[in-house]
């Protein structure tokens, strides 16, 4: 009973919050266009303050396991693989099969990844998810942005690697994770101002991006396929952290590491897919529905993952 509370008390907190931002919207405290704001904020400013504080003050090799990293990868890129081609053989139209793929891949480790990380194993877990999730959201990228093109490369759908290459290079999540990776390898110490303004600046990180989830919550987007939804989730809920345990433990990996791994494998669709499928002609509704229906999931998945985590000592 004891561990049930305990993991209540991690789990229930995050989702809380997402639902304090619902709350918010429904009375209209908050409305669309402070959302938008807010996301922009956390994206372009708030995370990647928090990711470059978290891994340039950290050692880098201390919080950095290479065999971590790259089993996490393998991990993904055979899902995408293996979703993308069971699309094709279930017959799914060009617009859906990209989606499928991504939402069953692609998680939101930046939202509700390191909340997680963080209310389940505090600072530590945070550094060494943020310096793992500088390897990983690249990749996510490359694939969400591959599957959802190839399906219309005999119709001009695809993008030059002009646009690949901007796509990933320029995004600010990866620009802060790769700054602080190299400002920890310099060993640069960071004045005290500094580091007091970064601890408050990044305070408000997780909660406003909870709170943005919450307030984002509409269900007109669950208007879509739940029978694809539902694979989906499926694979992004429970296949994929139940893949990647397999593997890291095949490698080695033990103790916080293999926590973190699973904890942001198991993260919900991203909320960017949605935005992501409609501008690369994908079926913008069906994505919507899975960021939907993973996110409330999450909440029982979570859970499980962490009594199993518990159980096992970690």
């Amino acid at each position: 009973m004891q561990l049930f509370i305990d993991i209540i008390n991690i789990v229930l907190p995050v989702f809380l919050v997402i639902a304090l931002g619902f709350f918010l919207r429904r009375i209209e405290l908050i409305d669309a266009p402070f959302l938008a704001t807010v996301n922009r904020l956390v994206y372009y400013v708030c995370l990647p303050l928090l990711l470059f504080y978290k891994i340039g003050t950290a050692d880098f090799f201390a919080n950095f396991n290479p065999i971590l990293v790259l089993g996490c990868m393998v991990v993904a890129v055979v899902l995408f693989c293996v979703t993308y081609l069971a699309g094709g053989i279930i017959g799914l139209p060009a617009a859906a099969r990209g989606v499928f793929s991504q939402g069953a891949c692609r998680g939101n480790l930046a939202y509700m990844g390191l909340a997680m990380v963080l209310n389940a194993y505090g600072e530590n877990g945070l550094t060494r998810a943020g310096i793992l999730m500088g390897f990983l959201v690249p990749l996510y990228n490359l694939g969400s942005i591959t599957v959802l093109t190839l399906p219309h490369r005999n119709n001009g759908g695809g993008l030059s690697l002009k646009s690949w290459l901007k796509q990933i290079l320029l995004n600010p999540l990866i620009i802060a994770s790769a700054a602080g990776i190299l400002w920890s390898l310099a060993e640069l110490p960071l004045p005290r101002l500094f580091v007091s303004t970064l601890h408050i600046a990044t305070g408000m990180t997780l909660p406003l991006a909870l709170m943005a989830i919450g307030g984002s919550f509409s269900l007109r987007r669950l208007r879509g396929d739940i029978r694809l939804a539902s694979m989906a989730g499926l694979v992004k809920l429970l296949l994929m952290p139940a893949l990647t345990a397999l593997v890291l433990i095949s490698l080695g990996i033990r103790g916080l590491d293999l926590a973190v791994g699973l904890l942001l494998s198991g993260a919900p669709a991203a909320t960017a897919n949605f935005i992501m499928a409609a501008e690369l002609k994908g079926d913008a509704e069906l994505a919507g529905t899975i960021v939907m229906h993973t996110t409330l999931l999450s909440m029982l998945s979570y859970t499980l993952m962490l009594i199993i985590l518990h159980a096992c000592g970690l």
